[in-house]
């Protein structure tokens, strides 16, 4: 099956009909039938698949247990009313660079791996990356049991009803180290590429982190409480999210609140809680921390003026990624391609921790994600194919 053809016909799973964006997320049915696609195209092609303990799928050509293999691949599920591009598009991509090696008659001397992680958005349970940080030993198990989504859903329950057993997740050392190098390639999230050349290379990913903000007040009537009386959480929710803008701006970092709940979340009530989750990004750790611990102190200070009390809670946290230098470089040079940092995280930044690890990036024209307007033009997206499959060939059809 064509790349073109495997585009349409996944295109139009967990897609919303009012907003244009995807929904699929994690353990969900969009998400189920996702990876029952991966599944058939898998068996399609004659490859192994299988499904790990923490819910990744991997398709393999050649025996993993040989050693040093190769893998490729991204994720299926998406932000909430996300785009096409974030994720399908490296794992699509992989099963297209797999046909052009067959077609081109490459002889493989390497186990070769496609690979679907599972959660990596984590839009339902608050933490990205969850199957390749569980993989790794970056998120342990007794965390992982502990998530709920915003329905109180368990993630040990979820996986269950999906078929899972959730006392078997955890790290996977002998999965890893069968790995030799894995390399994701993925749709960009910017526009460094947009005036250059259709592929580039990535070279670090900032470090990152979801932190939670409560905030503590009083609930009363809207109607009725004076406003010296009140103790109104979202007046000091609102002051927070400006200050993040600033102290992001002046330090050259990211800062974003894109998700907030309120307590009793009615229209003519003061609320008695609000949460608001605080996404945040910077070149280097010192000045994300920094950013963080300013964000925390402005919240706190004016809590302490509106009467409201605020906890801050890191939930995830990912330091700065450099990818595998010599394997960076050998990509660079194979694909004349430019290198580039990103701000975004990948499971691929997860695994550079325990396995060599590179990323590549196809161009978008106007550098929006997690958004339908997400977008990549077909040729460009043929030629990521073209790119993968080359470097495909170069590790795992030729002796190292």
């Amino acid at each position: 099956m064509s790349f073109d053809a495997m585009w349409a016909e996944l295109l139009p799973v967990g897609r919303s009909a009012a907003t244009g964006g995807y929904r699929r997320h994690a353990w969900n049915s969009a998400d189920a039938e996702c990876r029952a696609w991966f599944e058939q195209q898998a068996r399609t092609r004659g490859l192994a698949c299988r499904t790990d303990r923490n819910g990744n799928q991997w398709a393999w050509h050649g025996d993993p247990a040989a050693g040093n293999a190769v893998v490729t691949g991204s994720h299926l599920d998406s932000v909430p009313d996300g785009g096409a591009y974030d994720g399908p598009l490296g794992v699509i991509s992989a099963f297209a660079a797999y046909d052009e090696l067959r077609a081109r008659g490459a002889e493989f001397t390497r186990p070769l791996g496609i690979v679907n992680f599972a959660d990596e958005e984590g839009a339902r349970f608050g933490v990205a990356c969850v199957g390749s940080r569980l993989a790794t030993g970056a998120l342990d198990r007794e965390a992982a049991h502990a998530l709920r989504d915003a329905d109180g859903v368990r993630l040990p329950d979820a996986l269950e009803r999906a078929g899972h057993d959730p006392a078997l997740i955890g790290p996977d050392p002998e999965l890893l180290g069968r790995i030799g190098a894995f390399v994701e390639l993925h749709v960009e999230q910017g526009r460094f590429l947009a005036e250059r050349q259709p592929v580039g290379v990535a070279s670090a990913i900032w470090p990152h982190g979801r932190w939670r903000f409560d905030f503590h007040g009083e609930a009363n009537h809207a109607g009725t409480t004076l406003l010296a009386d009140r103790r109104d959480p979202m007046l000091t929710y609102a002051t927070t999210v400006l200050a993040a803008r600033k102290k992001a701006r002046l330090a050259g970092a990211l800062a974003t609140f894109g998700k907030v709940a309120v307590e009793p979340n009615g229209t003519n009530a003061v609320a008695s809680l609000v949460r608001g989750w605080l996404d945040s990004r910077a070149p280097d750790e010192h000045t994300l921390g920094r950013l963080v611990e300013g964000i925390g102190q402005s919240a706190v200070e004016r809590g302490e003026r509106d009467g409201v009390r605020v906890e801050l809670t890191r939930e995830s946290y990912t330091p700065v990624v450099d990818f595998d230098g010599p394997l960076r470089e050998r990509l660079a040079a194979l694909l004349n391609a430019p290198v580039l940092p990103t701000g975004a995280g990948h499971d691929a930044g997860i695994l550079a921790s325990a396995v060599p690890t590179a990323m590549l990036f196809v161009r978008n024209p106007t550098g929006v994600s997690h958004s339908p307007a997400e977008h990549a033009e077909r040729a460009d997206c043929h030629t990521g194919v073209r790119a993968l499959a080359d470097v495909l060939e170069d590790l795992a059809c030729r002796p190292s």
